[in-house]
C-alpha cells in the first residue's frame, strides 16, 4: 500500500460526524483530498450525504516588522499567480510569510521567513493571533506575530528570497501611518497583512512604549 502524503492524513473522528470516504487525488507539495461525510446539523439530524475537496497545506505563519524607534512596518511584494487569475494585481503587497515544517515552532519559523525574505533580525515577538483563511476548502492555519526590527531605510531595503525556491521578494518599508492608509484605501488586498495591519494599529500606542524601553 502506497502511503499517504504527509499532509494529507486522514480527517479525523468527532462526535456527530461520519466519514464514508477519504481518497487523496492529488500528491505534489500540497495534497488534494476528497472527502464524503455527513455531520450532525444544528437541530439534530444529519445532513445530506456530502462531497468536499480538502486542500491540505498545513500551517503557516506570517510576521508584520515593525520599528518602534522610526514607527516604520516591512512589507513584501511578490508575483501571485492565483491573485492574476482573479483578476487582481499579481504583484501583491503581504507580510513576510512561510509553510511551517510538520514538527516547526511558529515562532521560530517566523524568525526564520524574516530572515530569508528580509534579511531581517528580529529581536522582540507577540504573537498576534491564529486564523484560518480559507475554511471553505483549505486547512491551511496561519499563525500571525508582530516582530520588532530596526528596519533598513527604504532605498536599502532591497530583494531577497531563496534562489533555489525561485523566490523574487522586494521589501517594502514604510511608515506606519502610510500602511494604514494603504489599507484603508484597500490597496493591501492580502487578507493576512490586514489582518496584521489592523492589530498594529489598535496596538501601536502600546508597543511604541513597551517595545522602546524594553
Amino acid at each position: 500500500m502506497t502511503a499517504r502524503h504527509p499532509k494529507a492524513p486522514p480527517v479525523p473522528p468527532r462526535p456527530g460526524l461520519e466519514v464514508q470516504s477519504d481518497e487523496v487525488v492529488w500528491a505534489g507539495r500540497f495534497a488534494m483530498q476528497i472527502v464524503k461525510f455527513r455531520y450532525r446539523r444544528f437541530d439534530g439530524r444529519m445532513s445530506a450525504d456530502l462531497t468536499w475537496e480538502l486542500w491540505r497545506r498545513g500551517r503557516g505563519v506570517a510576521v508584520l516588522p515593525y520599528d518602534p524607534w522610526t514607527d516604520r512596518v516591512a512589507l513584501i511584494q511578490q508575483f501571485r499567480l492565483p491573485a492574476h487569475a482573479a483578476g487582481l494585481d499579481p504583484v501583491m503587497t503581504e507580510c513576510i510569510a512561510g509553510i511551517l515544517e510538520p514538527a516547526e515552532d511558529p515562532l521560530e519559523a517566523g524568525i526564520r521567513e524574516a530572515r530569508e525574505e528580509g534579511n531581517l533580525t528580529p529581536d522582540r515577538i507577540e504573537r498576534i493571533g491564529r486564523f484560518m483563511l480559507m475554511q471553505g476548502g483549505c486547512d491551511e492555519t496561519m499563525f500571525l506575530y508582530a516582530a520588532r526590527c530596526r528596519l533598513p531605510e527604504p532605498d536599502a531595503a532591497g530583494f531577497h528570497g531563496l534562489v533555489e525556491e525561485g523566490e523574487d521578494i522586494r521589501l517594502l518599508v514604510l511608515p506606519a501611518e502610510e500602511a494604514f492608509r494603504r489599507l484603508d484605501a484597500n490597496e493591501i488586498e492580502n487578507a493576512t497583512a490586514a489582518l496584521c495591519l489592523w492589530w498594529l494599529r489598535a496596538h501601536r500606542a502600546r508597543l511604541a512604549v513597551e517595545w522602546k524601553d524594553a
